[in-house]
């Protein structure tokens, strides 16, 4: 049997009358757009999260985008970010005719290098937008800390691979001004299509975000500002439900695969040159993907997809080497970017990821 890169065929099977009850009941109902599960999740993840708000939207991207337009971000405007993430990040800056200001990453994590932050802030900084990449949050006290400082710069957490993730005891997306994930399939919490949150404890930010969504609408069909189209839909709300019944155990039994894949290397005798990824002691990552850094990644990549085990390269260019975004950058202003692109490898990945099917994949990697 081939092994799966994410398996979410077994995750259904586990939670299988859960989500057919969930689905249901939104087709008993009937009401697809705003129905009474999107309530209902919002305020699950405010308890698990601890924020006083979640508003529910589209997509991770979407969740980006509304809260830059609840912040009143404008052309011109500067937002310090990292070009070693899924291009989401500086897509919605540009579209809103904003600036990306690269700061590069730390060698260990991937994450955003917090200690490189403020020498990047400039008159037209209007916001900071870290990633957390890989399911692990970076620094975000030194990064809150450093927006603070210089004139209580909002802070955005692209937390869309690290829903479940804490640090110093704390969940991520609750870490700053506003917190943004995704419920791509492929996430920790994911749905069946696409969809994504917003969270804040800002009164005034969560009234913006939720007039956005519905395309700024305040009252039906009288608008307050320019909005978008950025609602979650009903039966993507009934789904991320079902599954948050067995998230706790998932995010368990991904610490536990992330420990045997490393226990599984370091115990494996071989010539292949690997770095793992660290994890801060202050943090829990949900290991959205598990990376490691490899030299002659290619030719490791290629003996995988031999012996039938799937990899993932997450990311193979930084964003500002690509076409769109070079405009915005620098030469060689983030060395580190560059040198890890040519490294990481993502190996198959799941709570349901079995010893046998580890074993399996070292000993491919390994031969």
């Amino acid at each position: 049997m081939k092994i799966p890169f994410i398996d979410l065929k077994s995750q259904y099977k586990a939670i299988e009358p859960k989500i057919r009850s969930r689905i249901d009941a939104v087709l008993e109902h009937g009401q697809y757009i705003m129905g009474p599960e999107v309530k209902e999740l919002e305020e699950r993840l405010q308890e698990y999260t601890g924020s006083k708000h979640c508003i529910s939207v589209s997509s991770g991207t979407d969740a980006l985008l509304i809260s830059l337009m609840a912040l009143g971000i404008k052309p011109g405007d500067e937002i310090i970010t990292t070009p070693f993430t899924f291009v989401s990040t500086a897509e919605v800056i540009a579209l809103l005719g904003a600036v990306p200001v690269w700061v590069d990453i730390e060698p260990d994590t991937c994450n955003i290098d917090a200690s490189k932050i403020e020498s990047a802030i400039t008159s037209k900084t209007k916001a900071i937008m870290p990633v957390s990449l890989y399911g692990q949050t970076p620094d975000m006290d030194e990064i809150n800390a450093i927006a603070s400082k210089n004139g209580n710069i909002p802070v955005i957490e692209d937390a869309a691979q690290s829903f479940g993730a804490t640090y110093k005891g704390k969940k991520s997306c609750n870490l700053s001004t506003i917190g943004c994930t995704s419920f791509f399939p492929a996430k920790p919490l994911g749905c069946y299509g696409d969809g994504g949150a917003i969270f804040t404890s800002n009164d005034e930010l969560a009234k913006a975000c939720n007039e956005i969504r519905i395309h700024g609408q305040g009252e039906r069909y009288i608008y307050t500002r320019v909005g978008v189209g950025g609602r979650m839909d009903t039966i993507q709300a009934a789904i991320v439900l079902a599954k948050l019944d067995r998230f706790d155990w998932e995010v368990d039994r991904r610490q536990e695969v992330a420990k045997r894949y490393n226990e599984l290397l370091k115990s494996s005798s071989h010539n292949i040159d690997i770095e793992y990824l660290a994890v801060r002691p202050n943090r829990k990552s949900v290991y959205a993907q598990y990376t490691l850094l490899v030299k002659d990644r290619d030719i490791i990549q290629s003996k995988l997809e031999n012996a039938g085990i799937p990899s993932a390269i997450y990311y193979p260019i930084p964003l500002n080497e690509q076409d769109p975004y070079k405009v915005y950058c620098c030469d060689n202003c983030t060395p580190l970017s560059h040198k890890i692109s040519k490294q990481v490898i993502s190996l198959p990945f799941s709570p349901d990821l079995s010893v046998g099917d580890q074993k399996i994949i070292i000993e491919k990697l390994l031969k």
